[in-house]
């Protein structure tokens, strides 16, 4: 998987799920902890993410992840052009299908 593939995938669920743990995270998207947590700091220094943390109760921290206006636009042309490599895909099957 590449990096962009990667980043799209943690927006994808940021955007779902602001509310997941670093932990939830990376087992929903079968990324280990470290990697995943690279990942966010890579987002969040490129202004795509805001990290909030907020208190469920008192011994316990918890983090809320938002997408900023810059990462909805990068999330927006990730998906474009992750919907037109899989359309060039298709259409190579399908032409080695016909032979």
């Amino acid at each position: 998987m590449n990096k962009n593939q990667d980043y799209l995938e943690i927006l994808r669920k940021i955007d779902k799920k602001p509310n997941f743990s670093q932990r939830k995270l990376a087992n929903e998207l079968n990324f280990s902890l470290g990697k995943l947590n690279y990942c966010v700091n890579a987002l969040k220094s490129k202004g795509l993410i805001k990290i909030k943390n907020f208190k469920n109760n008192k011994n316990k921290i918890n983090y809320f992840y938002i997408l900023t206006p810059k990462g909805i636009s990068k999330k927006t042309k990730l998906t474009l052009n992750f919907m037109k490599r899989k359309f060039i895909e298709y259409e190579e099957l399908k032409k080695e299908i016909k032979k």
